[in-house]
């Protein structure tokens, strides 16, 4: 069975809606860690921003990357969180605060997706830091 090409005008809208969603995700994320949103928003919020259904972005996603959307969504909080986790100073129910979860929310999303808690992770990364730290002081 032949299939009918897509026209090229189609394929540029379909990458154009995904690099909007993407810099949409990026922007809110950005706006929840500085403070300027305190709730996170849905898929349905952002495609009311680029100004179309929620299912024809959920599908449009989906096809262009091979991923739904959320999963760009949790890898970029996901990011942040790491990059919270590294200042010592913040507790791990402040950054969950400052990300809209709840303390045991955040630890059950962290551990879904790094495979570990944050506490367990912030131990990680401060294990590496001492090696690196101690590497470079017997060398």
């Amino acid at each position: 069975m032949a299939t009918t090409p897509i026209p090229k005008k189609l394929l540029a809208r379909q990458h154009e809606i995904t690099a909007d969603f993407l810099r949409a995700v990026d922007q809110h994320i950005e706006d929840v860690v500085a403070g300027r949103a305190t709730e996170m928003l849905e898929i349905r919020d952002l495609a009311d921003q680029l100004h179309i259904h929620p299912t024809h972005l959920s599908n449009t996603i989906k096809l262009t990357t091979g991923h739904p959307p959320c999963y760009y969504f949790e890898a970029r909080l996901l990011e942040v969180a790491r990059e919270l986790l590294r200042n010592p100073a913040r507790s791990v129910a402040d950054i969950a605060a400052n990300l809209t979860y709840d303390p045991s929310n955040f630890t059950k999303f962290f551990k879904r997706f790094a495979g570990c808690t944050p506490k367990q992770y912030r131990e990680q990364v401060w294990a590496e830091q001492r090696a690196a730290h101690s590497e470079t002081v017997t060398i």
